[in-house]
């Protein structure tokens, strides 16, 4: 009897780790997915969200919409237009312009494993 109970818990217990690790797996793809690909001015240099990926902008971009944005924070629309990006703000691929704090901020959450012990 003892051996089934013990047998039974330690497949409960591999269960609930599974159950946790792809939990774990799908909140991290949903995290990428949401950080958009789209460019930003980040302590006044113009930065590139790619993959989830931050890094520095070192050519110029055309965004869908025909909008150039350009390493110097330079945006050019497809009218003529120009407007010069500000602290915050991004635009991303298709060429909408918004405020991007929530791109570029991340949280990590931590897990806390407990381990519960059965006595007879």
């Amino acid at each position: 009897m003892k051996t089934k109970l013990t047998n039974a818990f330690t497949l409960m217990l591999l269960l609930a780790m599974c159950f946790t690790t792809v939990s774990t797996n799908a909140q991290t793809k949903r995290k990428s997915a949401s950080m958009k690909d789209c460019c930003m001015m980040k302590d006044g240099k113009m930065m590139v969200m790619k993959d989830g990926k931050l890094m520095t902008m070192v050519s110029d971009m055309t965004m869908k919409n025909g909008t150039v944005c350009m390493v110097n924070g330079e945006c050019m629309m497809k009218d003529g237009r120009t407007m010069m990006m500000k602290e915050g703000e991004c635009m991303d691929m298709s060429g909408n312009l918004n405020n991007c704090t929530t791109v570029t901020t991340r949280t990590k959450k931590t897990t806390k494993k407990t381990t519960k012990t059965v006595t007879h």
